[in-house]
């Protein structure tokens, strides 16, 4: 709605003293647009192709500088089609990049991606917003949105449950620790440990979130030998936004 792709039933959109839903075209040409799914034409070139976007606009970067910026050099010639996942992903944010606007809004920026190819775009969307412009980032990976949000609102069906900074969100949910147990460590829901927060069971791990990891893992310790357990696979680690995610939510990322 922000962006002007859709019309809202009710409410405002102001940008300044700008009413965006009488005058998207504002927003079209203020804001870069990165959609989850980008279409382009397959028979174009790199280059033939963020041209074709600067000349929509009334001004815009250079082209071969956007190009260098991106890594796209050495793929500068070559048709989209033969791009890889990470190469057209950074095709299209250099497209919602090139008329230079004052925000840019990431649907999904890095899904699907490899590694390599995720820290490539969290370094392209880390720079642009340290040339103080305005990022809106929408994401399901926890780990992303703690390393390049300054303000993250978690939203569960629509409704938004809480807004803060990562470190924040973290402190105000789950101020203490979890404590992980890989495989099957048959730890009953009802366990009695000192600081419990909760136990939660996630893929192949058991998590225990804690206020006071002291004092849970010696509680945690003395239960596995009394029933003759070895927590071979036990590891400690601070609390983060997954772990204040599912708190809020009470269910899995992707659920």
């Amino acid at each position: 709605m922000i962006e002007g792709l859709r019309r809202p039933d009710a409410g405002s959109i102001l940008y300044g003293d700008t009413d965006l839903i009488r005058h998207p075209e504002t927003a079209r040409r203020r804001f870069g647009i990165q959609l989850q799914s980008s279409s382009f034409f397959h028979l174009l070139t790199v280059t033939e192709t963020l041209e074709l976007f600067a000349a929509l606009y009334p001004s815009s970067r250079d082209v071969g500088s956007l190009v260098e910026r991106f890594g796209l050099a050495d793929k500068k010639d070559d048709r989209v089609q033969g791009l890889s996942g990470g190469q057209r992903q950074r095709l299209a944010v250099a497209t919602a990049l090139i008329h230079n606007p004052e925000a840019v809004f990431l649907d999904e920026p890095t899904a699907g991606l490899d590694p390599q190819a995720r820290r490539n775009l969290w370094d392209l969307v880390s720079a642009f917003r340290g040339e103080g412009r305005t990022v809106v980032l929408t994401t399901h990976y926890m780990d992303e949105a703690e390393y390049l949000c300054d303000l993250i609102a978690v939203i569960d069906h629509g409704r938004v449950l809480d807004v803060g900074s990562p470190q924040e969100l973290i402190r105000r949910h789950l101020p203490g620790a979890v404590i992980e147990l890989a495989g099957d460590v048959p730890v009953p829901d009802g366990l009695s440990l000192p600081a419990l927060d909760r136990i939660e069971r996630r893929e192949d791990t058991t998590a225990i979130v804690t206020s006071s990891l002291e004092d849970t893992l010696v509680g945690l310790v003395a239960w596995a030998r009394d029933q003759g357990l070895h927590l071979t696979g036990l590891r400690t680690r601070s609390a983060t936004l997954e772990d204040v995610f599912l708190k809020l939510t009470g269910r899995s990322l992707r659920d």
